[in-house]
């Protein structure tokens, strides 16, 4: 297989159609280790299955979800690896943090050193009593919002997902304004990198706590998921597919409006119906 820059990774595959072999050249998206390293004092974070691409905006979303970090200057600086017995492929699959000085981040739900796949996602901290911990707020519920921005939403997302449309194998986090306009996209091969890169980027930009935001994600609403919006604020959360129990259980225990199925114009509602208007 040839590498091509980033997202997409070239090959040469075979098609068996009525009785028939043809060759042809197809994309598949990339999928890669990211390191991401503190750099004081010296030591792994994490290593998640990823494709490469938006990759500091995934360390930032990372390190904002699970709490090690709390606004965008804690960090001082993200670099590629520079370590020269390293060739370059690698170098640019390890990213190195520098948080600000005097910063003592608590690492303690890192202390696994846990490795991350694109099917699994984060592992552990499966309790409502963690997040609860954490000090997680309950989400206001001022706001409400027309089923039609709802509806509308799926078809945003997937005209906006260019690596899916040329590999098919991509999810995507998208973030929409109160109105349902479509604010940023990321995609990744895990679901859960999807949400981190997207998360990550308002982070950098200043952006948060997204409390006047709607996140929409390509397959379900898990555990990880709802965690990760819920420290980012996110208010409604939207998803393709079905969502699971414990994630249906955040949803109501912070007030979160939770919906699940949307396609076409229909959803279901888990949990937060109070911010969907009704006829």
């Amino acid at each position: 297989m040839n590498k091509l820059p980033g997202s997409k990774t070239k090959a040469k595959v075979w098609v068996v159609e009525q009785g028939r072999v043809r060759s042809r050249t197809d994309q598949l998206a990339t999928e890669e280790p990211l390191e991401i390293r503190l750099t004081s004092p010296p030591q792994t974070l994490a290593i998640t299955m990823r494709t490469p691409g938006a990759d500091f905006d995934l360390t930032a979303g990372f390190l904002y979800s699970e709490s090690v970090i709390h606004q965008p200057d804690d960090i001082s600086r993200m670099s590629y690896c520079v370590d020269p017995n390293l060739d370059g492929r690698q170098q640019q699959n390890i990213i190195n943090v520098t948080l600000r000085a005097g910063l003592r981040p608590h690492l303690k739900s890192l202390e696994r050193h846990f490795y991350t796949s694109s099917a699994c996602g984060v592992c552990g901290k499966a309790s409502i009593e963690a997040l609860q911990l954490r000090g997680c707020p309950q989400i206001p519920t001022d706001l409400q919002i027309s089923p039609e921005v709802i509806y509308s939403l799926p078809d945003k997302l997937q005209a906006a997902q260019g690596v899916f449309k040329a590999t098919g194998g991509l999810h995507a986090a998208a973030l929409f304004d109160w109105e349902g306009s479509l604010l940023r996209l990321r995609e990744d091969i895990g679901r859960h990198n999807a949400l981190d890169k997207l998360i990550g980027s308002a982070f950098l930009a200043g952006e948060s706590p997204l409390s006047r935001h709607i996140v929409m994600v390509s397959g379900r609403s898990s555990f990880e998921i709802l965690q990760k919006c819920l420290v980012a604020g996110v208010p409604i959360i939207c998803a393709i597919s079905a969502p699971s129990s414990l994630a249906m259980a955040i949803a109501r225990e912070f007030g979160v409006t939770l919906i699940g199925f949307l396609r076409k114009r229909r959803f279901n509602i888990y949990s937060g119906i109070e911010r969907i208007k009704q006829p």
